[in-house]
C-alpha cells in the first residue's frame, strides 16, 4: 500500500503532507518553493510509493471557486500529464484558518505563527487528516 500525499499549492510556496505507509496518520512533510515543486515531486516519487495525491481546491464561502484556481488548475493539469498517480481536488475552504488555530493551540509563539511556510505545511496536513477521517466513514 502506498502513501497518500496532500498538496496545499500556492503561488510562492507549496505545503506537502503525507500519510504513513498504512494510510492512518497525516504528517507534515515539507514546504517547498513553488518553483522547485516538480524537482521535489520527482525525487519523492522515485523513493516512495504514493497511491493518491490530494490538492486543495480553494472555494469561497458562497461556494464559488476562488481566483487562486488560475494557478492551481495549470498545476493539476501538468501533474496529470507528468505522473500516473491518481489526483483529487478537495475543498480547502477553512484549512489556513484551521492551521493558524492549530498553531496557537500547540503553543507556537507569535513570530513562529507568522511563518507562511509553516501555515502552508500545517494546512496540507489538515487537508490530509480530514480526508483520512472522511474515508473512515465511506
Amino acid at each position: 500500500m502506498g502513501r497518500i500525499m496532500s498538496i496545499d499549492y500556492g503561488k510562492k510556496r507549496v505545503g506537502v503532507a503525507v500519510t504513513d505507509p498504512l494510510q492512518l496518520i497525516a504528517n507534515r512533510l515539507e514546504t517547498v518553493d513553488a518553483n522547485l515543486i516538480w524537482l521535489f515531486l520527482d525525487e519523492y516519487f522515485s523513493k516512495e510509493s504514493v497511491d493518491l495525491v490530494l490538492v486543495g481546491y480553494p472555494v469561497q464561502l458562497n461556494n464559488q471557486p476562488s481566483e487562486a484556481l488560475r494557478y492551481i488548475n495549470p498545476f493539476v493539469q501538468k501533474f496529470q500529464q507528468k505522473y500516473t498517480v491518481e489526483i483529487k481536488q478537495v475543498d480547502e475552504r477553512f484549512s489556513s484558518k484551521m492551521a493558524f488555530q492549530s498553531m496557537i493551540d500547540a503553543g507556537l509563539r507569535k513570530m513562529q505563527r507568522r511563518d507562511k511556510g509553516t501555515i502552508d505545511g500545517v494546512s496540507a496536513t489538515i487537508l490530509l487528516q480530514s480526508y483520512l477521517e472522511q474515508k473512515k466513514y465511506i
